[in-house]
């Protein structure tokens, strides 16, 4: 080695000094990540804003009228929809279309809104003269102090106050349900999952057995056992809802076993209890919100099935599925008790899903646009 090399004999080429690069920003989370994913969906927004309206209305729709979800009033049977500001534009001003003889317009008086239409009628070879007018219902039956603007049932209840009244119940049936199935399909499945072998074959086995039952045949028959009401549904709902989210954890489970973090845990000796709810679990949290969100309104539309088919809770309380039943029978005379019973339920399902699917893009980028 050549001890006559110093330093002099050396020059400084560049004195830049080589550094890794800042990362600026904070850092982003998992459920902040799915958030800005989530805003971005303008259909999710919507069905979202749809849900809390739906839900506010149902806790507190029925406080903005004097009338409870029982009282009657048999005078004020089958009133129209009549509301404030709409009826100066001749919408929803409580009138109904009337076939009249000309010599009963006097009789009917202040009650004739408008005569819509002049015809003949002929009887047993007379020619009698007869209109198409359409009468206000509420000075028919002397309720020209009264607004209700869903109008009516055929013994005069407020169907304002019953159709909120009656969504609260199918909500809290949905809701419910859907918790209580997904805490049963969570332990289940991830039992099933995390195990395998004869224990997932006799717990998958169990599965198809309850899934093989038909649901209708199983609701009546509880239905009949225990009679109509909101327990009764529940338990009916819960009875095999739970299937379908216990398979979807068995599969994730499946998935992230073998992961090396899950082996180096079980390696160190961690109980199996808390690598399945501390290690696994906690990668399905995303599919578990999205699957609970589509199954809100399957129950939902479950219980109103059910209901129409005369299994419904039982009076007074209404639900959706009871007031559609009991509207479907006077569909032709008083179609509005049908018509926003039915408004509700259909925007409750398209709400649900179209935030489900945002919620689903959101916390699974790979199902975006699928």
């Amino acid at each position: 080695m050549n001890e006559n090399i110093s330093a002099d004999m050396f020059e400084i080429v560049s004195n830049t000094t080589i550094q890794d690069a800042q990362i600026e920003g904070e850092a982003i989370g998992f459920f902040k990540d799915a958030w800005l994913r989530f805003k971005q969906n303008k259909a999710a927004i919507v069905g979202a804003v749809i849900i809390i309206a739906i839900v506010f209305m149902a806790i507190f729709g029925p406080m903005f009228s004097k009338h409870g979800y029982r009282d009657q009033h048999t005078s004020f049977g089958a009133l129209p929809p009549r509301i404030p500001i709409l009826e100066d534009f001749g919408i929803c001003d409580g009138s109904i279309e009337m076939d009249l003889f000309e010599a009963d317009l006097e009789t009917y008086g202040d009650a004739i809104m408008r005569i819509k239409e002049e015809y003949i009628f002929t009887f047993k070879g007379k020619e009698i003269p007869k209109v198409i007018a359409d009468v206000n219902a509420y000075t028919l039956r002397e309720a020209e102090d009264y607004y209700f603007v869903f109008g009516t049932d055929d013994i005069g209840r407020d169907l304002f106050v019953r159709l909120w009244r009656g969504t609260r119940i199918s909500l809290l049936i949905g809701v419910v349900s859907v918790i209580i199935n997904c805490i049963i399909g969570v332990v289940y499945g991830s039992i099933s999952g995390y195990y395998g072998g004869t224990i997932d074959m006799i717990l998958q086995r169990i599965t198809e057995i309850l899934g093989s039952v038909p649901f209708l045949v199983m609701s009546i028959l509880f239905i009949m056992v225990l009679g109509a009401g909101v327990a009764s549904f529940i338990l009916v709902l819960v009875l095999t809802g739970w299937i379908g989210m216990s398979r979807m954890i068995r599969a994730q489970f499946y998935r992230y076993k073998g992961y090396e973090y899950v082996m180096a845990a079980r390696t160190m000796g961690v109980s199996d209890f808390t690598i399945i709810f501390r290690h696994i679990l906690p990668n399905a949290i995303g599919p578990i919100i999205t699957q609970a969100t589509f199954a809100v309104p399957a129950a939902i539309f479950s219980e109103a099935f059910l209901s129409y088919l005369g299994l419904g809770v039982q009076a007074p309380e209404p639900s959706i599925g009871v007031l559609l039943s009991e509207g479907q029978k006077v569909l032709t005379t008083t179609p509005h008790l049908t018509l926003f019973p039915a408004l509700i339920v259909s925007a409750l399902m398209l709400a649900f899903n179209m935030f489900g699917n945002g919620l689903r893009d959101a916390f699974d980028p790979r199902m975006r646009g699928l």
